[in-house]
């Protein structure tokens, strides 16, 4: 049994919702009818930016909702996609007569629930588009690169595509700089032990002693080796290794690089795979833009780290340059 501080398990992302709303100080307030936030003030006739996902990869997504970031998010329960109607509630809530673009992990359910909201949110005479985030290239081939999860690289789209609903007034061209920002990113995650589930308090998946999982996804999904424990520098180096290869980046590109932390590894740990990284693309001559270290997509307490590399253009760098304020992510 792994011990959390909570109440009753049942009543977790309720909780975590209301003491999230209290943090943003009037910035941000309940949709009703919903397990929804939207921000208070939404400019009319804008462009909006609904992201979500299953709870426990705090502060992904509500803690992203804020100026230059999405309008809106909505939560599923912990691990599970938010339901149909949910998703439809703070649809209807975000709508300024411009349309909603959906911003989610690539997961089944997620992909089921938000067609089906998209669905109902068109007999109801709101546009809708969606981008699904597939940045995880431990998860599938490049060649089946929509099978792929959504994991830490959200926060870059994220970032972007509330940028270009700030400053664009079509759906879709808001969409069109969302799915670049997409297809110009890459994750790979590593676990070295399991975060739980609050109902259970059991965890989520078993590794053994002295055994890491080179890829392993958010919810403890297989990644693309299971090995011993290494030194930093060596495991930094066979995930970067991948990731660099996956687009490919190349000598001249312009990349943003987060080094996430998945719930319960330390920031000092953290520092060391980013002075390994910043040596790696250094070598390769590649300009780190923006660098981002710390917890922006956990899963509870899972010890372990991603890295994320985006490849900046132009057009992407202008979106992520704008300044952002949210309660996990503030830029200028």
């Amino acid at each position: 049994m792994i011990k959390k501080v909570i109440n009753n398990p049942k009543d977790v992302v309720v909780e975590t919702a209301d003491g999230l709303i209290l943090a943003y100080h009037g910035d941000v307030k309940k949709i009703e009818n919903s397990n929804a936030i939207k921000r208070t003030e939404i400019r009319p006739g804008k462009v909006c930016l609904l992201v979500g996902g299953g709870s426990g990869h705090e502060p992904l997504f509500a803690g992203f909702v804020g100026e230059n970031l999405a309008d809106g998010a909505v939560s599923g329960n912990v691990f599970a996609a938010p339901a149909p109607d949910q998703i439809l509630a703070a649809t209807k809530a975000l709508d300024q007569g411009k349309g909603v673009l959906y911003l989610y992990g690539n997961y089944a359910g997620d992909n089921m629930n938000f067609d089906i909201a998209a669905e109902l949110a068109e007999s109801e005479g709101i546009a809708t588009k969606t981008v699904r985030i597939y940045d995880d290239v431990a998860s599938a081939p490049l060649e089946r690169i929509t099978d792929r999860r959504g994991i830490a690289g959200d926060l870059f789209v994220i970032k972007i595509a509330g940028g270009a609903a700030a400053k664009l007034d079509s759906l879709e061209e808001v969409y069109r700089v969302a799915a670049k920002a997409r297809d110009l990113t890459r994750s790979m995650g590593v676990a070295l032990a399991p975060g739980s589930i609050p109902e259970t308090g059991q965890p989520t998946f078993t590794i053994g002693e002295g055994e890491i999982e080179i890829g392993m996804g958010l919810h403890g999904e297989a990644g693309v080796s299971r090995e011993k424990m290494m030194p930093a520098d060596e495991l930094v180096s066979r995930m970067t290794d991948l990731i660099l290869k996956d687009l490919p980046f190349k000598s001249g590109d312009e990349v943003c690089l987060l080094i996430n932390n998945l719930g319960a590894t330390t920031m000092m740990e953290l520092l060391i795979v980013n002075r390994k990284v910043r040596a790696l693309l250094a070598e390769k001559q590649i300009t780190v833009h923006d660098t981002l270290i710390g917890s922006y997509c956990t899963s509870q307490e899972m010890a372990g780290f991603s890295i994320s590399l985006l490849k900046l253009d132009g057009e992407l760098k202008q979106y992520y340059d704008l300044p952002a304020k949210s309660f996990a992510f503030t830029k200028g």
